[in-house]
């Protein structure tokens, strides 16, 4: 069984996110979308807010489960015998970045490898810290979310 996780902080979970999902179901047999707590960033919704709405989008796909993570990703990936990490590229500065990371993380566990999926055209300029800033003030992000989950009844 092919297994792999898509790990970030999803902090909110996009219409980005979504589409990489969907599209490496097709690779993988199962996709365990990891929250991880990340120590640079203060988190907008609550972990357990974050997996409602991801377990909300998936609700019919069997292949997916969501569960959150206080650790280094590899560790967590070996902890779950993952050998595969799902990251998706919206530009290349986000190559850049991903890919010192997948080479680091390769270099601590060398049966770690890293899928790098692009990100649709259209979802481009659609990033977490642009969604977190319209709903601060009162923005409307329906278009940017899954089926527009309404993100302001998990504040």
């Amino acid at each position: 069984m092919k297994r792999a996780v898509f790990p970030g902080s999803f902090d909110p979970f996009t219409i980005g996110h979504e589409s990489i999902v969907h599209r490496a179901l097709d690779l993988f047999d199962e996709i365990i979308i990891a929250i991880g707590y990340n120590s640079e960033k203060k988190g907008f919704f609550s972990v357990d807010s974050r997996i409602k709405i991801i377990e909300k989008i998936f609700k019919n796909e069997n292949k997916i489960k969501v569960e959150k993570y206080n650790k280094l990703t590899v560790d967590y990936c070996k902890e779950k015998d993952i050998k595969f990490i799902i990251r998706g590229l919206r530009t290349a500065s986000d190559f850049e970045y991903e890919r010192a990371i997948a080479q680091m993380n390769n270099l601590m566990k060398n049966n770690i490898e890293t899928v790098f999926l692009l990100t649709k055209p259209e979802h481009t300029p659609i990033n977490s810290t642009i969604i977190r800033e319209i709903l601060k003030y009162g923005g409307d992000v329906c278009k940017f979310v899954p089926k527009c989950i309404d993100l302001k009844k998990y504040l």
